[in-house]
């Protein structure tokens, strides 16, 4: 279970980001946020795993509150995959990238082998393993990112953007990765199909605020609320 109560965060310039949002996930579903370009939802779901920290209002994770005190435990109940591959990938083989998140955890060297190498393989990527990520192909990166996440185990798997840059064959490559995982999933983004194809829920925001929320199907095949947050309709609807 995610709850959030009372959210709020300002930019140092006084722009408020996030504005009293009020929020609970269900352990296991999957929700979908959207809206406009600077509506909040990438600062909101960054506050999930303590990159921000709420300046007012809580958010809880099951039973463990965000907190600067509990950082170490919500990095490791919460997997965020960043919009931008190449920030998650850093080292100068993959197989190192793979395995950074199990060794600062503790894990003994045979735990970690075969914890890396049962995910690169499950993900495809086991025969690029001494491959430096920077020569992937971007959706070689996209899937390299998601294996850093998956290797950890979270119970909760945030996505930001995870469709950006990938071609047809690849995004239907990671809706159905993305469907066959059994965990809370939180979704960001533009490609309202891609919402579609994976989410139950969707929450619509604009001006760091809740304005919509409910199922999928229902938020998403409604033009006049969709247009009223600055959205359009999914392509597959688009007449």
């Amino acid at each position: 279970m995610i709850s959030i109560e009372g959210l709020s965060f300002s930019w140092p310039d006084g722009i408020k980001a996030i504005d009293h949002i009020t929020l609970a996930m269900a352990e296991g579903s999957s929700v979908g946020i959207v809206g406009a370009n600077g509506a909040g939802k990438s600062t909101l779901v960054n506050h999930l795993n303590g990159y921000y920290l709420p300046q007012k209002g809580t958010i809880s994770i099951g039973d463990i509150r965000v907190s600067k005190k509990n950082l170490d435990q919500i990095h490791r109940t919460i997997g965020l995959l960043f919009q931008n591959p190449d920030d998650q990938l850093f080292t100068a083989r993959l197989y190192d990238d793979i395995a950074f998140g199990p060794e600062n955890l503790g894990l003994k060297t045979s735990e970690i082998t075969t914890l890396v190498e049962a995910t690169l393989r499950e993900l495809n990527l086991w025969e690029l393993r001494n491959k430096p990520p920077a020569h992937l192909s971007q959706g070689q990166k996209r899937f390299a990112a998601f294996a850093s996440i998956l290797v950890m185990n979270p119970d909760v798997i945030v996505m930001d953007e995870p469709t950006a840059d990938l071609d047809p064959k690849n995004r239907r490559k990671l809706i159905n990765l993305v469907n066959g995982l059994r965990k809370t999933k939180i979704t960001v983004s533009h490609d309202l199909d891609f919402v579609w194809d994976t989410c139950e829920r969707v929450c619509i925001m604009q001006k760091g605020r809740i304005t919509a929320d409910g199922p999928a199907r229902d938020i998403l095949s409604n033009r006049a609320l969709l247009e009223a947050n600055s959205l359009e309709l999914p392509l597959r609807l688009q007449r």
